[in-house]
């Protein structure tokens, strides 16, 4: 019988009987027992604490104060602009060196509870604050979601916290597109090449996101850079998670590697130069 009987209806027969069986002397205890383990199949000792269980007090519903509200967001993005768009990883230990500045000259009213929000907050935090203000400064659009592939899965990811200060050679690769606020049609691509060690950027112009055209301009800014280029650190545009440009990369002894998805982070040396190299001037 007990097969038949459901967690809610087990659940809904303890709330019928506990009271009685709290009431009752010992020999009728043992009696409701007897005949509650006969229906429900629990082991005894397990059916005598769910019927002796302590009583349940209301509790009240748990109030989630908002620790970080409009004024430190509002903040934030003054100092996001003041940074020339940081990304948030290093935006964080410029805080404190642009909050007196900012202060001084009177962009920003700070009082010691906000200064103390703003110096503790995380670069997470700071991400999701900041969400829909990126938006709007990307023109409202948002990079659709690619599609998976076997050549992206080869590759393997590579975080912020990976790089272990690496030896110059090793670069963060990123596209600016300047097609305004539409992306439809063809326009002008910018590939940004950042060096992770010394921070040398090279500017590679591209007619379209091809595969072919990738390969040209990264042997064009191998050129350019004064030391030998080790290694190449994508996004997971398909345009670099190719079978040719991966390929291409590998066969001339260049370690690939990528971000993760929707993870601007893990790409903040080339993402800073994007706005304070391309985006400013274009």
């Amino acid at each position: 019988m007990a097969r038949h009987l459901s967690m809610a209806t087990r659940s809904e027969l303890i709330e019928a009987i506990i009271e009685r069986y709290r009431s009752s002397r010992r020999v009728d205890k043992q009696r409701i027992l007897n005949e509650f383990v006969a229906v429900t199949g629990y082991h005894r000792k397990h059916a005598i604490r769910a019927l002796c269980r302590p009583e349940s007090k209301p509790s009240a519903a748990r109030q989630h104060a908002t620790r970080y509200d409009a004024r430190v967001r509002e903040a934030l993005v003054v100092l996001w602009e003041a940074s020339d768009r940081l990304c948030s990883k290093r935006l964080k230990p410029m805080i404190p060196i642009l909050l007196p500045a900012l202060a001084r000259h009177g962009r920003l009213d700070v009082d010691d509870e906000l200064q103390g929000k703003l110096l503790t907050v995380s670069a997470a935090t700071m991400d999701r604050l900041l969400s829909q203000v990126r938006v709007v400064a990307r023109g409202g659009q948002r990079r659709r979601a690619g599609m998976s592939s076997a050549m992206r899965r080869s590759v393997p990811v590579r975080t912020f916290g990976d790089w272990d200060d690496p030896v110059p050679g090793y670069i963060e690769v990123d596209f600016v597109a300047h097609s305004g606020t539409s992306s439809s049609s063809s326009f002008v691509q910018t590939m940004v090449l950042t060096d992770i060690a010394t921070g040398w950027t090279e500017c590679v112009p591209v007619r379209t996101r091809d595969g072919d055209l990738v390969i040209a301009a990264i042997q064009q800014a191998r050129s350019l850079f004064p030391f030998p280029l080790l290694g190449v650190d994508f996004d997971n545009n398909s345009a670099f998670m190719n079978e040719l440009v991966v390929c291409w990369c590998r066969g001339q002894g260049l370690e690939v590697t990528r971000s993760r998805a929707y993870r601007k982070n893990d790409q903040a040396w080339v993402e800073q130069k994007n706005g304070a190299i391309v985006r400013r001037l274009v």
